[in-house]
């Protein structure tokens, strides 16, 4: 057998014009190939100057593509000046630069970067669009707002118990109308439980008596302060919720999409955590597509999904097997020798997934055949994996409604709805063979 020439062996370079940065909190440090400057490795520091500094000697350099890690938080300002000056920015997950031996310095690192974006081994991360990544920052950061707020609930939850005021055994929600006003009366000194409990509407099933028994408690001044600053932090943060809402809004607004008046979605029976605008309204003016006609998924959940991937998915993902697997949805084929040893779905922090999840979790009382096939797979896999494989459907759902419109969707639906019934009656039509009867149609009624 004729053995390959050394020049067949060597990699050819796919991007002549590419630099490589190595990312830092206090120095970047920025690798260009050689003769293009009288250093190929040169170092900056965070400042804004230091970064435009960066960007100049880029260009002087006739650089036109810059690979660079997603380390923390601190190469987004990198990226938006290189950006704004006409660079193109590759974020490469961490995974993908695999340091070998002996290379393990800033140095090092970046002209390790340089080399193997210059022959083409780099693919860069999925980035949403400019205009989706102000929404998907603003979503992230209500996110934090209502678990902030969650944790004063929990407070206010521990303090009432150990002042012996079972409130929640007789108020589902401590936050609702009753409950804070309730909770603003002992915070302003009022202990008689009559007095408190005539502040309930009506609705509860808990009867009066109930309620004033349940609020006749053991009040300590300690754990009266530490209700009272919980409540007040809890209000702050709800009006904190309220101008992030009104931020999301405004931007939501400034999309593009159908100004006419989209069709009106299902009303969301909850309203906890909804912002105060008409939000699944806006989302099918923006995506051309009710995606709440989903069993069991509402605004939130897309809201969720669509400021992370954009309202166009089938732009950066070629199938919705691509875009489950980067929501990290999919099992992950772990295949050796032919044997596969493992299929667990691999770990990545996502409020997509996160959302998904939850919205399959919610699949299990509900009469649809998504909520069968959620029932099905958890009486022979379990819950967890049952829940991933219908965060995985969900989110096949979603990017078809995205990618390819509501009558597709809507027919997708109604083929499930149809052979969820068929599998029904072929199950029943078994059953009855065992038991040796035949199952026969009822006759129509004329």
């Amino acid at each position: 057998m004729k053995k390959s020439s050394k020049s067949a062996r060597e990699l050819s370079i796919v991007n002549p014009d590419a630099a490589g940065i190595d990312i830092g909190s206090e120095r970047h440090y920025v690798a260009i190939p050689e003769g293009r400057g009288a250093r190929t490795i040169e170092n900056f520091g965070c400042v804004t100057a230091e970064l435009e500094r960066m960007a100049n000697w880029l260009i002087a350099c006739r650089i036109k593509t810059v690979a660079l890690e997603s380390t923390g938080v601190y190469w987004i300002p990198v990226c938006d000046v290189l950006e704004d000056r006409g660079l193109e920015v590759v974020l490469v997950d961490p995974k993908q630069v695999k340091t070998i031996k002996g290379r393990k310095t800033d140095v090092h690192d970046a002209a390790w970067i340089q080399k193997l974006h210059s022959f083409g081994l780099l693919s860069g991360s999925f980035r949403p669009k400019t205009e989706m990544q102000a929404v998907r920052d603003l979503w992230r950061f209500r996110d934090h707002l209502v678990k902030d707020a969650a944790r004063q609930i929990h407070i206010m939850q521990k303090t009432l118990e150990q002042m012996n005021l079972q409130l929640h055994k007789v108020i589902s929600d401590i936050t609702g109308f009753s409950g804070l006003r309730i909770l603003r009366a002992i915070v302003s000194g009022v202990r008689d439980p009559k007095q408190l409990a005539a502040l309930t509407t009506r609705g509860l099933k808990a009867s009066l008596d109930e309620i004033e028994a349940a609020l006749r408690g053991h009040y300590r001044e300690q754990h009266v302060f530490a209700l009272t600053q919980a409540l007040k932090i809890y209000d702050f943060t709800r009006e904190r919720i309220h101008d992030c809402d009104a931020a999301v809004e405004k931007i939501m607004n400034s999309l593009p999409g159908d100004r006419r008046d989209p069709p009106r979605p299902k009303r969301d029976q909850s309203y906890k955590n909804h912002p105060d605008f008409d939000l699944a309204t806006e989302q099918i003016r923006i995506t051309g597509v009710d995606l709440t006609r989903i069993p069991c998924v509402n605004a939130l959940t897309i809201q969720a999904v669509i400021s992370e991937c954009g309202v166009s998915p089938g732009d950066s993902f070629p199938t919705e097997k691509h875009f489950a697997s980067w929501l990290c949805l999919a099992p992950n084929n772990k295949k050796t020798g032919g044997r596969v040893f493992s299929t667990r779905t691999r770990f990545r922090p996502s409020s997509a997934a996160t959302a998904l999840r939850v919205a399959a979790m919610s699949l299990q009382r509900s009469k649809t055949p998504l909520g069968d096939r959620f029932r099905g797979l958890k009486a022979r896999i379990g819950m967890p994996k049952a829940i991933t494989a219908l965060a995985h459907m969900l989110a096949k759902l979603i990017y078809r409604g995205l990618t390819r419109g509501q009558l597709y969707l809507d027919a997708g639906l109604q083929n499930l709805e149809t052979r969820s019934e068929a599998d029904k009656v072929l199950a029943l039509r078994k059953r009855a063979a065992r038991l040796g009867f035949e199952l026969l149609p009822s006759p129509q009624v004329s």
